[in-house]
């Protein structure tokens, strides 16, 4: 058990140490943040617009760092000889695969954190055509987000830590300080004289957002026992976009019994089922957090079985 935690918190450290990663958790917060910032003019769907695109943008990065973050996380090691110096160690191949997705998933769960205080906030700062941009809560996230860097800065030069890791780290911090800060102290005005609130409906949305990412992880692991990241990039790619139309190609036909559709509609995951942008969109104010845990039981099977995969092929790999 040390050695799998060992492996998979060397992961994790590995993964917040990449630019790349800093740079997505900052481009896609911030682009959530800026959604709620210009006028739509939509006829009153302002507010469902910008909730829906902060959600579609903390989905794509996730999916991005799934990919990059499985791909440097195993491929890379194989590729560098790192792997075969663990496994010379007493670590089977199997402990080894499955602390490394662990280690993603941590990556996974930290990234999608922050970008769901990004869809909260814009949730909060969203306005119709009678209300304007809340230019009080985007100063004050942008000074923090601003002192997170300037933190980060600070430990590099006088401490000589690392500079992403702790960028990372503040980004966390200092995100979640903002949040409280603009949810208590701020407010947004909507048409009619309302009080803009935050909307907590989206919180089990974005924990499906994070089933679907740690989905595509472990996807992504079986991928680079073999694969480059490029190749591992273009597999996942395409598994997500034949994911999202699996009703239409799988899912009509293997109502009528026919046993390949029923296949492929089981081996494919169906991105839809984390999607619930649209139940909010209907207007149901309750959320059954059964429904939450019956996604936790897809994932857990979908993800054990795909692990189960990689394994297997990483038994077979030649790693000298």
């Amino acid at each position: 058990m040390r050695q799998f935690l060992t492996i998979a918190t060397n992961a994790f450290m590995e993964l917040i140490r990449q630019p790349v990663f800093l740079l997505l958790m900052t481009a896609s917060v911030l682009f959530e943040i800026f959604l709620a910032v210009p006028y739509y003019f939509a006829f009153g769907d302002e507010p469902k617009l910008i909730k829906n695109s902060a959600l579609a943008v903390m989905l794509l990065s996730g999916l991005l760092g799934a990919v990059l973050g499985a791909s440097s996380s195993l491929a890379r090691e194989i590729r560098s000889g790192t792997a075969l110096a663990v496994l010379s160690k007493p670590v089977g191949r199997a402990q080894f695969l499955l602390a490394k997705y662990a280690g993603v998933a941590a990556a996974l769960a930290v990234l999608s954190y922050v970008n769901m205080i990004g869809v909260l906030l814009a949730s909060r700062m969203a306005f119709d055509a009678y209300g304007k941009t809340d230019l009080a809560a985007l100063g004050i996230f942008a000074a923090f987000v601003a002192l997170a860097y300037a933190l980060a800065g600070f430990s590099n030069f006088f401490l000589r830590r690392t500079f992403v890791s702790d960028a990372v780290l503040a980004m966390v911090i200092m995100t979640t300080i903002a949040a409280f800060v603009v949810f208590q102290f701020t407010r947004q005005m909507e048409s009619m004289g309302t009080v803009a609130v935050v909307d907590w409906r989206l919180v089990p949305a974005g924990i499906l957002i994070l089933f679907a990412l740690w989905v595509l992880a472990a996807v992504a692991i079986a991928c680079s026992t073999r694969l480059d990241t490029i190749p591992t990039l273009v597999i996942c790619s395409a598994v997500f976009l034949l994911g999202l139309m699996s009703d239409y190609f799988f899912g009509r036909r293997a109502e009528t019994g026919e046993w390949w559709a029923s296949a492929l509609y089981t081996i494919v995951p169906n991105w839809q089922l984390f999607w619930l942008a649209d139940a909010l969109d209907m207007g149901k104010s309750t959320f059954h957090w059964g429904y939450v845990g019956k996604a936790f039981a897809y994932v857990a099977g979908y993800a054990g079985a795909s692990l189960a995969v990689a394994t297997a092929l990483f038994e077979e790999r030649e790693l000298s």
